[in-house]
């Protein structure tokens, strides 16, 4: 083993647009791999469900085709994890065929290795009937029809998938879904390097430059790993870490600041120590990592129905003064008004959701501070039906019914909503929702991985 390893995360998000002139200075540092993250679940489920990328095929053209020929130029590793915006299997192949075009247009040859990450639905159900399947707080109560019928199943592998792609002589691993912090892990783990501060240095460096004290625009960060200690320096030569703000990076996207739970095992955080390496870089030690036994997370992405949406705007002071009491009524005649227009059976397979902005719309009932005197409030009708006719036919009714909802001070007909676009009825098409919160339990962290090789 050598004394270090050092890797680059060029952003958080592949297609995210990192700059060149930082990030070929970064390419003289003496790197060992470069590994970046593509996928995400904070926009949802439709992602997955409806076979969608997170960003447009240009953005991550644009980014692949620089560290496709950084890396075949340095002969270096380039890991990829989550393909495609949710990792899934359209996601991964639609991933390949822009590195396949990229590797055409620029004459590149090399090795490259698909590691899917949707699951056989029979795997699922024997480890289900064998209660390897286990929930995590708050998990929905499932069956084995959740396992046969949702859309789309994918496991969050973990890095040994990675490190089985690189053994068998992989250039560029694409991988489906995975931890976020296990691709850039794998190497510094199966290099030797102590898994505390591997795994601690990944779940930092995947998000790029993101623990800099302020991140005005996605860049990079370059991580060095030592048998003591690892070294985060932002790519961008205007960004900077300090032990604050990569201490801080422990509350990101976390319950629990000195516990994080990764495939195999548990990073405990509670003795380490962050301490200036220069005027930009930071150096961490003491994090360690405690085995445990082997489990993935499932994400399922299960088909709920259909989604349309008005947004409108209300400005009127004499239905602010009262604004609570007067939606009440308001949004109370209008879903009455909507039975008697699409009848009763109909209207009972919507549900209606109301979001006020500028009242309580982000934290609804958590929110402490009150606000005396809004001049506007935002309002937000969003329908959930089982056809995409039946989410807009409900919407119209409902808003045009508030739009014209009476108000006590004023006599006549009203108008209560101001619509910033028209037609104001927004069909979001559908709508699909994580259906599971669970892991299940492998013998083998490779037992869901079936891992291909295709010469480019």
């Amino acid at each position: 083993m050598s004394d270090s390893i050092t890797y680059l995360v060029p952003v958080g998000m592949l297609g995210g647009g990192f700059t060149e002139e930082y990030f070929e200075v970064a390419l003289s540092k003496g790197l060992d791999f470069i590994a970046v993250d593509s996928g995400s679940t904070d926009g949802g489920a439709n992602n997955l469900g409806e076979d969608l990328p997170f960003f447009s095929r240009d953005a991550i053209k644009r980014d692949l085709r620089l560290l496709l020929r950084a890396t075949r130029r340095l002969d270096i590793p380039l890991l990829v994890g989550s393909c495609g915006g949710s990792g899934g299997n359209w996601n991964l192949n639609w991933m390949w065929e822009i590195v396949q075009e990229i590797a055409a247009e620029e004459q590149l040859h090399f090795t490259t290795a698909l590691i899917p990450a949707e699951v056989d639905r029979d795997v699922l159900v024997r480890k289900f009937r064998d209660g390897r399947i286990l929930p995590l707080e708050p998990a929905p109560e499932i069956d084995e029809s959740v396992l046969t019928e949702t859309h789309r199943i994918v496991a969050m592998m973990g890095a040994e998938p990675f490190m089985e792609a690189l053994r068998r002589g992989a250039d560029v691993v694409l991988a489906g879904r995975a931890s976020d912090a296990a691709l850039m892990a794998a190497i510094p783990v199966m290099r030797g390097f102590d898994a505390g501060l591997a795994w601690h240095a990944a779940k930092i460096a995947e998000c790029g430059g993101a623990a800099v004290t302020q991140m005005t625009k996605p860049e990079g960060i370059i991580c060095t790993i030592t048998d003591e200690w690892f070294e985060l320096e932002p790519v961008s030569p205007h960004q900077t870490c300090t032990p604050l703000s990569v201490a801080s990076h422990a509350l990101y996207e976390t319950s629990n600041p000195v516990v994080m739970s990764e495939p195999g095992g548990t990073m405990l955080l509670d003795g380490v120590v962050y301490e200036a390496a220069s005027d930009r870089a930071v150096r961490v030690r003491g994090s360690r990592f405690e085995p445990a036994p082997y489990t993935v997370k499932l994400e399922g992405a299960g088909l709920v129905g259909y989604r349309a949406a008005v947004l409108g705007g209300v400005t009127d002071p004499a239905i602010l003064a009262d604004f609570d009491d007067w939606f009440a009524a308001a949004s109370a005649g209008a879903e009455a008004n909507a039975r008697r227009a699409l009848g009763d059976e109909l209207a009972g397979q919507c549900t209606v959701y109301y979001s006020f902005y500028g009242k309580n719309a982000v934290l609804g009932a958590l929110e402490t501070r009150n606000v005396d005197e809004p001049i506007e409030i935002g309002v937000l009708i969003n329908v959930l039906a089982p056809t995409r006719e039946l989410a807009h036919s409900m919407v119209a009714t409902v808003s045009h019914t508030i739009l014209h909802s009476p108000v006590p001070r004023w006599h006549g007909l009203v108008s209560n909503l101001a619509f910033p676009t028209a037609p104001h009825e927004i069909d979001f098409g559908p709508a699909y929702s994580f259906v599971l919160n669970h892991v299940v339990e492998l013998d083998d962290p490779l037992e869901l991985c079936a891992i291909e090789l295709q010469e480019v």
